[in-house]
């Protein structure tokens, strides 16, 4: 990246300092305690102050660890960084900018901690549900968004906040109580959009219509069904409910059954090149007891289905396009460590039968 103003005299030291920190944007939320002290962190800060949207949310998909440009400092080009929660944006940035708060007690970084809480508050819908992006953008953007774990990656930071916990212990109690009742929509709005099949409770789509609360569509290879991925983190964070309702004990045991019931055998994916030497990668039968989810189950039928950008719906993973099979997960074990660890550790905790 180049800066042709003195804007890059000024970040020549971070820079730097974050090379000898050997800290990549994706490891921010991986260090020790001590590190979110150093200078290292505090310059991480400094730029994720910087990328900081004026509805107080941050861009998806972008590299804090450096500087933005003097071109996105002046606001040219912004407008493609809309603020989001997409790919655990915005609440990256606030796990680690309260992290550095609670190592440094540094008061010019609470100012944009408390603006990115008052963004997650605001773009809330009065359902209780969270769209992809805020301010609102036209398309399947504006649907409930479990994809990636998008809602959920909010309502366990606003748990945190909630509770006065640290890092957040020195949000005022203001914010904490619009915590705690936008976490309480919030599960509102899980419980109502859980799938019900022949009366049984199910799981959840990976986005859910925001007026309709029904499935619905994403990008064309993300089709309205039952999710073997978004539905874990659903149950997990529903689990951290300390006194749950029956109605919460009833969704978690509901969706624990079904993801129970929709366990692959005897199949792996396979990640032998092509004969053309390209990165390939298909289902195949497998003779271990390896247990596979899919991403995506058909409503109704339960049956694995497997969608490339066509549009099309298959049963076959091995039909889809190499692309989509190649750059996008389909088969993996989410819900193993759910099903094998913390289910049975929070059916004892709360001694149910």
């Amino acid at each position: 990246m180049k800066f042709r103003s003195w804007l890059s005299l000024v970040w020549i030291l971070p820079l730097s300092v974050l090379a000898e920190g050997n800290v990549s944007w994706s490891t921010v939320l991986k260090q020790d305690k001590d590190w979110y002290g150093t200078g290292a962190a505090r310059d991480i800060a400094a730029n994720i102050m910087l990328y900081q949207s004026t509805s107080g949310g941050w861009p998806k998909n972008t590299d804090m660890t450096v500087p933005p440009s003097a071109e996105y400092l002046a606001g040219t080009g912004r407008e493609h960084h809309a603020p989001t929660i997409d790919n655990g944006a915005t609440t990256t940035q606030l796990w680690l900018l309260a992290r550095v708060v609670a190592a440094t007690n540094d008061d010019t970084i609470k100012p944009a901690v408390l603006r990115g809480l008052d963004y997650l508050l605001a773009a809330q819908y009065s359902n209780g549900g969270w769209p992809q992006f805020y301010p609102l953008l036209k398309g399947y953007y504006t649907h409930i968004t479990y994809n990636d774990n998008a809602m959920v990656n909010v309502l366990n930071l606003l748990r945190s906040v909630a509770l006065g916990q640290e890092p957040f212990s020195f949000v005022d109690e203001t914010r904490q109580a619009a915590a705690k009742a936008a976490i309480a929509r919030g599960i509102e709005c899980i419980l109502c959009t859980q799938v019900k099949q022949d009366g049984r409770l199910t799981a959840w789509c990976a986005q859910h219509d925001e007026v309709t609360l029904a499935p619905a569509w994403a990008r064309n290879f993300e089709p309205p069904s039952l999710s073997g991925a978004e539905s874990v983190g659903i149950v997990k964070f529903l689990m951290g409910v300390p006194d749950p309702s029956p109605e919460i004990v009833a969704a978690i045991e509901g969706a624990v059954q079904w993801l129970e019931a929709v366990q692959i055998h005897g199949r792996q994916v396979d990640n032998t090149p092509g004969a053309d030497g390209q990165r390939d990668r298909h289902s195949m039968p497998d003779a271990s007891n390896r247990v596979l989810w899919a991403r995506f189950y058909e409503l109704g039928t339960n049956r694995p289905i497997f969608v490339g950008r066509d549009k099309v719906i298959h049963y076959d993973f091995n039909e889809i396009e190499r692309e989509r099979r190649t750059g996008y997960t389909y088969l993996a074990d989410w819900p193993a460590s759910l099903l094998a660890r913390d289910y049975p550790r929070w059916r004892a905790k709360h001694k149910l039968p």
